[in-house]
């Protein structure tokens, strides 16, 4: 089940570059990325109450709000960077030299969560970078 929620995230996220191009055209890319940034906290938090999960707020222990926290620091510089990324490349170039993501995921997930690292996923990391890379410096065709 977990691939189907993962490649929804993907559609979604293609989808919000398609989109996020178009809005940071004729705006800084920070104002989009603070536009964007109050409705996500506005969905989500929407979200929350609707599942009634709310109460589990004051349940969550110091070591979880130090992780989410920091991870909500680098996930507005991760977006800050994409805006600014969007605003002065391609949707395609950007949004596919992103994805080298992965491999820092797969280094960062060895290392820190010990995650085991075989050759298949060495091997898919690779072809993705590479592909990444690939599309990101093609010179265009005039």
């Amino acid at each position: 089940m977990w691939w189907m929620f993962s490649l929804l995230a993907a559609l979604s996220a293609a989808v919000v570059v398609t989109l996020s191009k178009v809005g940071v055209k004729n705006i800084e890319s920070s104002v989009a990325f603070a536009i964007q940034s109050v409705l996500i906290v506005a969905v989500a938090w929407g979200v929350v109450a609707w599942q009634g999960h709310l109460g589990q707020v004051a349940e969550i222990d110091r070591r979880t709000w130090l992780f989410l926290i920091a991870a909500g620091v680098i996930t507005c510089a991760s977006s800050l960077f994409s805006f600014q990324a969007l605003k002065l490349g391609q949707a395609s170039r950007t949004s596919s030299f992103d994805k080298i993501s992965l491999v820092f995921s797969i280094l960062l997930a060895a290392l820190f969560l010990k995650e085991k690292i075989t050759w298949q996923v060495i091997l898919g990391a690779t072809l993705m970078a590479a592909g990444a890379v690939l599309i990101a410096f093609t010179q265009e065709s005039n």
